[in-house]
């Protein structure tokens, strides 16, 4: 495929050119936000960031989504605060801490989109995941970022070790594949299975679109041209 030029995204346009706050990012991200957010882009949207740092993405997500959208930057450092403008709300606590979690989406109500750039320990991966996924808008789209950390020592990773985010990203390919198994004790459709559409992995990204998901159906159409066995 071809790697989108700045002209084509203009994500990639506003970063190369950027006329505001430090922005910090892998520069393969632009692409897969471009191709999972572009529909929500002039819309009354809610988005919410975690890790804030100098502001810099809380202005380009303004700038690319527009004046309907509403963004909330989230951050453990209180200066992060001084940040807030037009369209731009700051909230500060820690987002391994549950109880901040769930009033923050009291406080902000229907949210449509998650960028989980925070503090990339696993707790805090997992717990910010656990808690605002199911209380997004029924079309969200939620992603966890820099997910390498899983394999660094020094944020609770490891290769294969339990307890990362990979590791726990693993474990919803199996749950939204739930409607096939034929152990139900080990594996059954839950609510992941019926509230999610598509898990996508990249490098140090997973993309999660929330949509509510019936149980797959099969359609068979045309004559056969031979015998067929198996599926």
């Amino acid at each position: 495929m071809k790697q989108s030029s700045a002209e084509e995204n203009p994500l990639l346009e506003y970063v190369r050119n950027n006329p505001g706050r430090l922005i910090d990012k892998w520069v393969h991200y632009f692409d897969i936000y471009h191709r999972y957010l572009a529909r929500f882009r002039g819309h009354a949207v809610t988005l919410v960031e975690f890790g804030v740092l100098h502001g810099g993405s809380l202005q380009m997500w303004k700038h690319y989504l527009g004046p309907q959208a509403r963004i909330v930057g989230v951050d453990i450092n209180p200066l992060c605060l001084s940040l807030a403008e037009e369209q731009v709300a700051i909230r500060i606590g820690d987002q391994g801490d549950r109880s901040f979690l769930r009033r923050l989406a009291e406080e902000v109500g229907q949210i449509d989109i998650v960028i989980e750039d925070g503090g990339h320990h696993m707790g805090q991966q997992i717990a910010t995941f656990e808690e605002l996924f199911y209380r997004m808008s029924e079309d969200g789209i939620y992603f966890t970022e820099d997910m390498h950390t899983s394999y660094w020592a020094r944020y609770g990773g490891g290769v294969h070790r339990p307890g990362t985010f990979v590791e726990y990203a693993k474990a919803l390919i199996d749950r939204i594949h739930a409607w096939h198994t034929e152990d139900p004790d080990a594996l059954s459709v839950d609510d992941f299975t019926l509230q999610t559409a598509g898990l996508h992995f990249y490098d140090s990204v997973l993309v999660i679109e929330r949509r509510p998901v019936e149980p797959p159906q099969r359609i068979k159409t045309g004559t056969p041209s031979f015998p067929q066995k198996g599926l």
